[in-house]
């Protein structure tokens, strides 16, 4: 299960408030720097949510869930409980049309919660959130994911918001996609040094050599439906060394 991350909106002060113009892309420069410091793609969700609030015109308050293809979501970030509470897994149920628009679109607006119709979203009305924007970060075949800002009065996301989010998402969008492979990239190193601990007790054990302690352990991993690395994490964890 994803990590979950609770934040304040007091942190990342130094940040001008809903900037515009040159002071925009001043902001968005820094805010950018701040998201490509992020050792981990859950660090990378957690400085976007605070970010967002401090960026995005009208916004008070934000969040990042996932919606997988079988409509179930789950929050990951969110700036204060009320967002906790607004995309908790409890409510996956609630019908939300401005999140299941965005398989199709990138960023869908919510005017109104207390809209009558279809538009409208009592559950929000309820939690005194009146207005959403929400902008699409990632999206595959089986998995969305969605940063959404919220404000208490009605009608608070114009185009300029929209604008502004749009830019911010895409930077957060490289800086997650960044911190990924970073992630990746560490987990294989790990991976390798403990395949070669794992090759080296089987060689020492079997008295054989490196290719053939390798394929051995190739080979256990198939006939045991073993992920390989799990398979060597088990052999090095059984021969302790001193």
């Amino acid at each position: 299960m994803p990590k979950r991350f609770v934040v304040t909106a007091s942190e990342f002060s130094e940040l001008p408030r809903f900037p515009v113009g040159y002071e925009l892309a001043e902001a968005l420069t820094a805010a950018a720097r701040q998201l490509h410091d992020t050792d981990t793609p859950h660090g990378t969700l957690r400085t976007a949510v605070r970010l967002a609030v401090h960026l995005l015109p009208g916004a008070e308050h934000a969040g990042i869930s996932v919606l997988d293809g079988g409509d179930r979501r789950h929050a990951v970030a969110w700036s204060d409980d009320v967002v906790r509470v607004a995309e908790s897994p409890a409510r996956a149920g609630a019908e939300r049309p401005y999140w299941h628009r965005l398989w199709n679109t990138p960023v869908v607006r919510l005017d109104d919660s207390e809209s009558v119709g279809g538009e409208g979203d009592a559950e929000l009305a309820g939690l005194g959130l009146r207005s959403a924007l929400a902008l699409r970060l990632r999206a595959d075949r089986q998995r969305l994911t969605v940063l959404t800002v919220y404000a208490r009065k009605p009608r608070t996301f114009d185009e300029a918001a929209t604008r502004v989010g749009r830019l911010f998402t895409a930077h957060v969008g490289l800086a997650l996609d960044s911190a990924t492979v970073r992630e990746q990239l560490t987990e294989a190193m790990r991976t390798r040094d403990l395949i070669g601990q794992a090759t080296g007790i089987l060689m020492e054990r079997l008295n054989i050599d490196a290719a053939e302690a390798f394929d051995s352990l190739v080979r256990a991993s198939q006939r045991e439906n073993i992920k390989l690395r799990d398979l060597a994490r088990t052999v090095v964890a059984a021969n302790p060394r001193s």
